[in-house]
């Protein structure tokens, strides 16, 4: 199966190197779809000339958007059988593609997502979240789209979301931000479509290293649930 990797990225030159080199290191079979969402760091810069030959798709936005923006602007230019989205970071490691591309193969799930918080074994600790606060709020944000959603995930919010591309590509996407998750979330939910976990390994790096989410953008994605499981 061919994968659709689609990688938003912003202000990101201190990781861009790396990431795209063990994207390009991956041994599925790939579209590599990058989308800079008006970089201001040389990022933007540097894309444009170090890798312009070796990404399927290079896509620069005029002005910055966000995360979910970003996934818009690639989401018509998907040409593999299922995508899987990446942040532009060194928190989700590609290696692991090839895990969710055999658990399809094993399973026939369309939708496979990567917990953060769901253990190989029952001595496993959970994964590096960069501070306590933030287990604690990807705990309750997945118990609420749980219950609204009808969903028994671990991590609802997880990067790693592997969907089947004309799944993917059929939803209308409308967040512009980090709300991209509980929005696809709660449209599959709608759409009857079952999602399938599975462990991964995640090394969670702090707001001085450069995360971007907020505490701000968890009520952005509990109004986000609600939003599309009952007015829309």
């Amino acid at each position: 199966m061919k994968l659709t990797v689609i990688i938003p990225v912003y202000n990101e030159i201190e990781y861009i190197d790396i990431l795209i080199n063990k994207v390009l290191q991956s041994k599925v079979d790939k579209q590599i779809i990058v989308v800079d969402d008006f970089s201001s760091d040389g990022t933007r810069e540097k894309l444009m000339n170090n890798y312009n030959d070796k990404i399927h798709k290079l896509i620069f936005h005029e002005k910055n958007q966000g995360k979910g923006a970003a996934i818009k602007s690639a989401q018509k230019y998907i040409n593999g059988d299922f995508v899987i989205i990446q942040d532009a970071d060194l928190e989700y490691d590609p290696k692991q593609y090839e895990l969710f591309l055999n658990e399809i193969n094993n399973t026939g799930y369309q939708v496979v997502y990567g917990s953060r918080v769901l253990k190989k074994d029952k001595y496993e600790k959970v994964q590096n979240f960069s501070h306590k606060v933030r287990i604690f709020g990807n705990m309750l944000l997945t118990f609420i789209s749980n219950k609204i959603n009808n969903q028994n995930l671990t991590d609802a919010h997880t990067c790693y979301k592997m969907v089947k591309s004309d799944i993917f590509k059929s939803i209308k996407l409308e967040e512009n931000d980090f709300a991209f998750c509980p929005e696809l979330n709660t449209k599959l939910s709608n759409m009857g479509i079952n999602i399938h976990e599975i462990p991964i390994n995640y090394q969670g790096r702090t707001y001085k290293q450069g995360k971007k989410i907020k505490s701000s953008d968890g009520l952005k994605a509990i109004k986000a649930i609600i939003k599309y499981k009952f007015f829309k």
